[in-house]
């Protein structure tokens, strides 16, 4: 099985998004890419379970292809670095039954098969999880609902950067933040290794009323080919050096 690149949108929100497009709808679009959709809900500590908005949550995981998770703000930390992980599973899981599918048959899963090769290939789907490529773009929700949960958040994210860079393959990492002051995105930390400078640049992050969910996926959905582009620009970069023997 080739090693390709894992891409993710991880979507932290309280819910209820009231402008622009259906984001459940968009986050079917993004999948279609390629990107699984991870949705987060955070919940005020006092919160009740099922407070209005938070299912807009999962609808917009499922039609996304990836994993929602509610949880309460104390408990944010743990609950982002187990969805990353979760999420690569599932979808190192799903590339796997697709071949299976073209080697042994359409109703071939890992599901269907004997118990000891199920744990052989489960085996493998680990592996995979520690050294193939990912590349998460975070989207935090700042609308004025989120003001006062974004220290958890900030706190969070710096654990994911640790969490992940303990792994063998390469992770990048984007944050963007939403509503954007004249953009309907707002760029915190372009794709990066590393999330060290989240420290500095999460206390200037300002809140606004609106929570615009579907265009906020969409164009989080364009900065991957932006990836992309640096990354082929990078490498034409060395070549020339190498090329030059400077």
């Amino acid at each position: 099985m080739r090693k390709g690149t894992l891409k993710q949108i991880l979507l932290i929100t309280d819910g209820c998004s009231n402008q622009g497009e259906d984001p459940s709808m968009i986050a079917t679009l993004v999948a279609q890419q390629g990107i699984a959709v991870n949705v987060i809900g955070v919940l005020e500590d006092n919160q009740l379970e099922n407070p209005p908005g938070l299912e807009e949550v999962e609808e917009i995981a499922r039609a996304g292809e990836g994993i929602s998770q509610i949880v309460y703000q104390q408990a944010l930390s743990q609950t982002v670095q187990t969805v990353t992980k979760q999420a690569m599973t599932q979808t190192l899981q799903g590339v796997v039954n697709q071949e299976l599918k073209q080697i042994l048959g359409p109703n071939q899963t890992v599901e269907s098969l004997p118990p000891e090769q199920r744990g052989e290939v489960m085996e493998v789907v680990e592996d995979l999880g520690e050294t193939c490529n990912v590349e998460v773009l975070v989207l935090v929700d700042t609308s004025a609902s989120m003001q006062h949960k974004l220290p958890t958040v900030k706190e969070a994210l710096m654990d994911l950067s640790i969490s992940m860079n303990a792994r063998i393959g390469k992770n990048r990492f984007a944050i963007y933040s939403f509503p954007g002051k004249r953009k309907t995105i707002q760029q915190i930390i372009d794709w990066s290794e590393k999330l060290d400078a989240i420290s500095s640049v999460f206390p200037k992050l300002t809140s606004g009323g609106i929570t615009p969910t579907g265009p906020a996926l969409k164009e989080a959905m364009y900065q991957f080919g932006k990836s992309k582009l640096m990354r082929s620009r990078n490498r034409e970069d060395e070549s020339t050096f190498e090329q030059t023997g400077n």
